[in-house]
């Protein structure tokens, strides 16, 4: 009698451990949601609320199918104890019944481990989390959204780079985003306009022509991001990255060179898909 009440304090402990970790899960999950602003919710993000709900409901209840059994296992085997009629065989069956509790601990257990493996975050909240909710981000094209790396050729060619479009596409989805470059002549505006239409980055809705801007010196599209105080400035110039620093809460230098850090407020990556963990 001694060593079942003791099975039976262990089995409580470990129920109470198992109920305090998923606890704790669904703290921190509740806590990571409603740290998102409610303006920023989408679809993803109230079906995984929804789904959460279910999954918290349908543990609870798995987690309490092995004290039910194991509260109506020992009624049966009080009621076996009490009637002196009852055969060895009867008493013998009531073992297995008896044995499938750690199994369904296990099974409960399982659910719970399940639950506790990291969820991978969707590029959408990556995007709103390394840009720290910014709402306005001006981007060169030059060496970040385009293959080419200096003006002189695009008067040539401009040719999307294909690895960076989903993230692009993102930031449009939740930022005022400004294209910007420096060209030589009219035509390489238009081939940088029919580049960007073509990639398809006009139909996300988040981008209109008019905020792809051109200008004919280097100093001119740091006048354009000046003007337009963004939250984010993406380039590949170090000088520019340096000049804006004191004006701009925070900036990306796209180099394929590991650079020092000149300010709190200047984050460098080989590449803008690169900075947002897409590859």
């Amino acid at each position: 009698m001694a060593a079942s009440g003791g099975d039976d304090d262990a089995s409580k402990q470990d129920l109470f451990h198992i109920i305090k970790r998923f606890g704790a899960y669904v703290t921190f999950k509740i806590g990571d949601l409603f740290s998102l602003s409610f303006h920023n919710l989408d679809i993803r993000t109230i079906g995984a609320v929804a789904g959460l709900a279910v999954a918290i409901v349908f543990t609870w209840r798995l987690l309490r199918s092995p004290a039910g059994s194991q509260r109506r296992q020992q009624k049966r085997q009080g009621a076996a104890s009490s009637n002196p009629g009852v055969s060895t065989h009867s008493n013998a069956s009531v073992v297995p019944s008896d044995a499938c509790l750690p199994s369904d601990e296990s099974r409960a257990q399982n659910v719970v481990d399940e639950f506790f493996q990291p969820v991978k975050p969707t590029l959408g909240q990556i995007v709103r989390q390394r840009l720290s909710e910014g709402r306005k981000v001006t981007c060169r094209l030059l060496g970040v959204i385009l293959e080419e790396s200096s003006p002189e050729e695009l008067q040539n060619q401009a040719t999307v780079r294909s690895s960076v479009l989903e993230v692009l596409l993102e930031i449009t989805k939740f930022c005022d985003l400004y294209l910007m470059e420096r060209v030589l002549d009219d035509e390489s505006e238009k081939r940088v306009l029919v580049a960007l239409e073509e990639a398809g980055v006009f139909t996300s809705g988040g981008l209109v022509k008019d905020k792809v801007l051109f200008s004919s010196t280097e100093n001119g599209r740091s006048s354009f991001v000046r003007q337009l105080e963004p939250d984010w400035h993406i380039d590949t110039n170090s000088e520019i990255v340096s000049q804006l620093a004191r004006f701009i809460k925070y900036q990306l230098h796209i180099s394929p060179y590991k650079t020092e850090r000149t300010a709190a407020n200047v984050f460098s990556a080989p590449s803008l898909e690169l900075f947002f963990g897409s590859i």
